[in-house]
C-alpha cells in the first residue's frame, strides 16, 4: 500500500517536546516536497512546515517558527517533525503528505495547496495538556 504511516504522537506537558515520524510505505521521498499538516478538532487541516525535496530546505508556518523543525532522511524514507515549547494550541492530529507535482515548497501556495499532496497516513495524535 502506498502511504505515509505517521508515528511518534503522545501527551505531553506545555513546553514539552515530541519528535514525530513519518515513514514511507511504497514509494520514496527522494522527487517529492514533504509536507507536516495538522487538524485540531472543528478545525480546518493547515499547514505546519514543508521539506525541499533536493536540499531538505524548508518553510514553517508562523504560529511554529523557532519552535518546530522538519527533517528529512531520504535513504530512510522518513520525514521528521521536532516540536520543542508545545503549547496547548498545537493539539491536533498531524500528518504528512508528498506533493506529487513538485520538488519544492512555493512559498504562497505549499500549505493551502493540500489538493497536491498524497499518500496521506492515519495521523498521529498530539495533545498538549497540563
Amino acid at each position: 500500500q502506498v502511504q505515509f504511516v505517521e508515528s511518534g504522537g503522545g501527551l505531553v506537558q506545555p513546553g514539552g517536546s515530541l519528535r514525530l515520524s513519518c515513514s514511507a510505505s511504497g514509494f520514496f521521498l527522494d522527487y517529492y516536497a514533504i509536507g507536516w499538516f495538522r487538524q485540531a478538532p472543528g478545525k480546518e487541516r493547515e499547514g505546519v512546515s514543508c521539506s525541499r525535496s533536493s536540499d531538505g530546505s524548508s518553510l514553517y508556518a508562523d504560529s511554529v517558527k523557532g519552535r518546530f523543525t522538519i527533517s528529512r532522511d531520504n535513504a530512510k524514507k522518513t520525514v521528521y517533525l521536532q516540536m520543542n515549547n508545545l503549547k496547548p494550541a498545537d493539539t491536533a492530529v498531524y500528518y504528512c503528505g508528498a506533493n506529487l507535482m513538485r520538488t519544492r515548497c512555493p512559498e504562497s501556495t505549499w500549505s493551502s495547496n493540500q489538493h497536491e499532496y498524497s499518500y496521506w497516513g492515519q495521523g498521529a495524535q498530539v495533545t498538549v495538556s497540563a
